[in-house]
């Protein structure tokens, strides 16, 4: 699921109804830069999984077909959205279908979780429609990744809810993956998340390594996801406005290097960067220096914004547009050891 394949062939939307009247007193209290975690019910078998559609269309039969074959695997019950196959340009449907869609789907007392059947682009289109009411009286699972983070950094703001960056209904999901779903979301476990170790035959680790940036350990709310989407929506009310004691992770995909370094001075001047506590970096496929002689690396930048920081941090973790992808709860206090490129949870993300 690459996010700039999206853009390119139909880009995200998002979910959300306009909320209605305006908050006031004791509601913009509840509802407004909520720092107080809520943590949603676990998964069990039997439950049922609603798969919404909040950002790009799909175009064929057999994604939706592969999703809830997926899910059921997993032995859920699945739901599909009211919209979840419509289509407006790009997008799987109007703005109002797909948010109406996703509040529909946490209202619903039928529906245990709520995965996103893809990302692309749009989802920042909508969070001003989502019913944050809805949700915080109802929470429940969310996961997706990509485009859906703008969906993770708006509810979380807006309501404390622990929402989860993990796969979409669409992904791969192989063993890698569904063992951390599983362990994570069914067995309410604190997971400790580690790369793999393995050699494949050869002398020393090559796949899938770790780079320290700045050795330490760190503790603090993880909370973030698509570098892209998250500086996207930056100025706006719907962006965390406390990165006091978080640990900020970040992805992305397809993205030039110069653009990496933008979105990061981004981050820098709005005063994200001098906050947080510790820094994760996951993957970014597909980011190439291209655009001819003189380009920075990718290391390079990263080691610019952060290093300067002297706060814990490395890169290379499993997460992003990748297969083996962890599923990361935002909200949930965690510790990283820099050195060894760990994240250790410091309690369940699930009741």
């Amino acid at each position: 699921m690459e996010r700039r394949k999206f853009l390119k062939n139909m880009g995200l939307g998002s979910i959300i109804l306009p909320f209605a009247p305006a908050l006031t007193g004791f509601e913009k209290d509840i509802f407004s830069n909520n720092n107080s975690a809520v943590l949603p019910k676990a998964l069990k078998p039997g439950d049922t999984i609603g798969i919404v559609s909040p950002s790009s269309a799909i175009f064929e039969t057999e994604p939706y077909e592969i999703a809830v074959e997926s899910m059921e695997a997993m032995g859920l019950k699945v739901k599909l959205g009211a919209h979840v196959k419509n289509r407006y340009g790009h997008l799987a449907g109007l703005d109002e279908e797909r948010a109406q869609e996703f509040n529909d789907m946490f209202r619903d007392p039928s529906v245990n979780a709520v995965i996103a059947l893809r990302g692309g682009s749009g989802a920042a289109r909508i969070i001003d429609k989502l019913d944050y009411e809805a949700i915080a009286a109802n929470p429940k699972i969310f996961i997706g990744y990509s485009d859906i983070t703008a969906l993770h950094m708006a509810i979380y703001e807006k309501t404390g809810l622990i929402t989860f960056h993990g796969p979409l209904a669409t992904s791969t999901w192989n063993g890698f993956a569904v063992d951390h779903f599983k362990r994570l979301l069914f067995d309410k476990e604190a997971l400790f998340l580690q790369n793999p170790s393995e050699k494949g035959g050869l002398l020393t680790q090559v796949k899938n390594r770790t780079r320290t940036m700045t050795p330490g350990t760190a503790t603090g709310n993880l909370l973030g996801g698509n570098l892209s989407v998250l500086t996207g929506i930056m100025g706006s009310e719907y962006f965390p406005s406390d990165w006091n004691n978080k640990i900020l992770y970040l992805e992305d995909v397809g993205e030039a290097i110069y653009a990496v370094d933008r979105m990061m001075s981004q981050l820098q001047l709005g005063g994200v960067l001098d906050s947080i506590s510790g820094f994760v970096f996951g993957k970014c496929t597909n980011c190439d220096p291209g655009n001819g002689y003189g380009s920075l690396t990718l290391e390079e930048v990263l080691d610019h914004y952060i290093k300067p920081l002297g706060i814990p941090a490395f890169s290379g973790t499993m997460i992003g547009h990748i297969n083996d992808n962890f599923t990361i709860p935002n909200g949930i206090e965690a510790e990283i050891n820099a050195e060894k490129g760990t994240i250790r949870l410091k309690s369940p993300a699930v009741t």
